[in-house]
Parts: C-alpha cells; sequence; structure tokens
C-alpha cells in the first residue's frame, strides 16, 4: 500500500499535472486588441534566438537533476555520522535524499508548466515582437477596428487579431504568449531546487545539533566562501537567460520579472513538499512514510501512532520521577532518519540532516 502511494506520488501526480499543462500548450490562445502605432509590439523578429529550446531544456532541468544527485550522494549526510553507522544505513539515507530531490523537481517542473502554459493562453498578451509576426493589413485597418478613438486620436484604432496576414499560424499564436514569461519561471524554479539543498545541506545547523541550552553561534560555523560562489554559478545562469528573453524581443520586462518570481515560488512549494524547513531541518528531506508514521494518521509526530504511544510513555515516565523530553528527541532524530546510535551513551553526536 505505501509502495503504491509512493509511486502515485512520483509518477501519477507530476504526469497528470504535465498533461493537463500539454494541453493548454497545444489550445489557441485568447488574441488581446492591439494598436498598430503601438512601440512596445514593434520590435523586429529575431530568428535565431540566443538560447535555443534544446539548450534551455537542458540547462533548467538536466543541470539541476545531475547537481540534486551530486549534492545527495557526495555531501549527505554530513560528516557528524557517528563512525559506527553501517554503510548500508548512509547509503539509504543518500538514496532517499536522491529519490526527494527529484520528486521535488518534477514536482516544481510540472506546476511551473501548467501554470505558465495556462496563464500564457488565457491572458493572450501580445509580444514585443507581434507586429512583425502579424504582418497587418495597414491600408483597411479601419475594417478590423473593434475600440478606440480614431476621431479623436487620428486614427488610433483598437483592432483584432484578423488584421494578420501571416499565414503561418503557429508563429502568429505565439505572439500572443507574452505573459508570462516561460523561460525565466522555468529556469529560476530549476535553479532555485538546486540551490535549496546544496546551499543548505552542507552549511546550516541541523535539528539534531541544535541544542536549546548552547548558543546558535556555538552550534556551527560560518560556510566557507566558496561555497556560496559556486551557488551563484546557476543563479548567474537563470538571470543570463532571462535577459536573453528581453534582448531577443521575445518578452516584456515585466513578463519576465513575474515569470521569474513564480518560479521561485513554485520551486519553494515543491521543495517544501519533500523537505524540512531549512532552519529545522538544514534542507534535508522528511523521513519515508511508513505504517506508523503517514500523513493520513495526522499532521505532525503528535498525530502518528507511535507519538501517541511516546506520549503515553512520558507521562509515564514522568510519573516516575523520569525526563523523556530528551530522549523522545533523540529517538525521534535518530529513528526518524535512520541514523544509527552509537553504542557508548557518552559519545553520542547527532546525524548531520
Amino acid at each position: 500500500m505505501l509502495g503504491a502511494n509512493h509511486g502515485f506520488d512520483q509518477l501519477t501526480v507530476p504526469s497528470a499535472i504535465a498533461a493537463v499543462g500539454a494541453g493548454f500548450w497545444k489550445l489557441t490562445p485568447n488574441h488581446r486588441p492591439f494598436t498598430l502605432v503601438d512601440p512596445s509590439i514593434s520590435f523586429p523578429y529575431v530568428e535565431h534566438e540566443k538560447i535555443s529550446t534544446a539548450v534551455l531544456a537542458v540547462l533548467s532541468l538536466l543541470f539541476p537533476a545531475i547537481s540534486i544527485f551530486l549534492v545527495a550522494i557526495i555531501f549527505l549526510p554530513g560528516p557528524s555520522v557517528p563512525a559506527k553507522t553501517p554503510k548500508s544505513v548512509i547509503w539509504r539515507r543518500k538514496l532517499w535524499e536522491w529519490n526527494t530531490g527529484w520528486l521535488g523537481l518534477g514536482l516544481t517542473l510540472a506546476l511551473t508548466f501548467l501554470l505558465t502554459m495556462g496563464m500564457k493562453n488565457l491572458f493572450g498578451k501580445p509580444r514585443p515582437d507581434l507586429l512583425s509576426r502579424c504582418k497587418p493589413d495597414y491600408e483597411h485597418q479601419a475594417d478590423y477596428a473593434i475600440g478606440g478613438y480614431p476621431q479623436v486620436l487620428n486614427g488610433l484604432y483598437l483592432v483584432s487579431a484578423t488584421i494578420c496576414r501571416q499565414t503561418d499560424m503557429e508563429r502568429l499564436n505565439n505572439g500572443f504568449t507574452s505573459f508570462p514569461s516561460g523561460s525565466p519561471s522555468h529556469t529560476f524554479s530549476n535553479v532555485d531546487q538546486t540551490a535549496r539543498p546544496s546551499s543548505s545541506s552542507p552549511t546550516l545547523p541541523s535539528p539534531a545539533s541544535t541544542d536549546p541550552q548552547t548558543p546558535d553561534r556555538s552550534q556551527s560555523a560560518a560556510p566557507p566562501t566558496y561555497l556560496h560562489v559556486l551557488l551563484l554559478i546557476p543563479i548567474c545562469l537563470a538571470i543570463y537567460i532571462s535577459s536573453t528573453r528581453y534582448s531577443d524581443f521575445r518578452h516584456h520586462g515585466f513578463d519576465i520579472l513575474f515569470g521569474s518570481l513564480m518560479g521561485i515560488s513554485i520551486s519553494w512549494f515543491g521543495f517544501r513538499m519533500y523537505h524540512l524547513p531549512i532552519r529545522r531541518g538544514g534542507g534535508c528531506a522528511w523521513g519515508p512514510r511508513s505504517e506508523a508514521r503517514a500523513f493520513a494518521t495526522g499532521i505532525g509526530l503528535g498525530g502518528y501512532r507511535e507519538g501517541q504511544r511516546k506520549r503515553d510513555d512520558e507521562h509515564h515516565d514522568l510519573e516516575s520521577g523520569k525526563d523523556a523530553s530528551q530522549e523522545m528527541s533523540r529517538e525521534f532524530v535518530n529513528g526518524g532518519y535512520g541514523m544509527m546510535e552509537p553504542s557508548n551513551p557518552a559519545q553520542q553526536q547527532p546525524a548531520q540532516v
């Protein structure tokens, strides 16, 4: 049952979301009326874009997927794992982090595709190069007028898309899909998926190492500068890709800014679906679902079946004069993430998560 639940997460849901997005992609977008004297849609049509669709797919999908894989395999679960922890346990953790990283990436990609394609068709905003695509019938523009004030503004008409003499309908319809910009939304969403675990896992303190009796500054150290420099590479790449959509006259500035913010927001959602908050868990994944630990049994540890048992045990220990809170915390951190405790309690160290 749980295996089917994970399969539903991994394949069915993202595939269904992406399929709906593909359906939007095939639809004819709305054609917002425009005027032939609007300078913002009068830019030339660029035949050869600086970043092709194939290159964009590699940079925004393949690069994040490889980065997530490398971070999971090389850096996780971290150097603070007890020395006697079996290699099989460590590799289970690595594979689980890789799995959840790709789950978040897939969900982010599917949601971004769905929302971007759907909004493009719904809004039907003209691109900056629309008039070059349209090839309008200037001599008979009054026949296509649907609004405006020609008597006051010397023939300034709002015209419909039927004025266009472009025979390539794909090129013409694509001219009405300016908002939001798809390249920034996909690039920033996938780059953000890469940057979150890459920046948080090796650098931030984990919940296991967070001792309320110890000052924050004494629990960890500032990360080396080169890690921040490495993170700038995908961010700068996303900025450059977005800039080409502006310099190639494919999108207006607001379209690009909105697409970038939308991609970052979707990435946050996709990341948090499978990972703990960065300040609580260093960006590492939630533990796998089980019969005792599943979303349907309640939200939060207190809703799990074993959570009820632990509350009962805690109540019993308090009655007998024992402090069970520290033991519960340690058991949850180590048990929840699959790490084994050292055999010597005096040498117990928290697992890096």
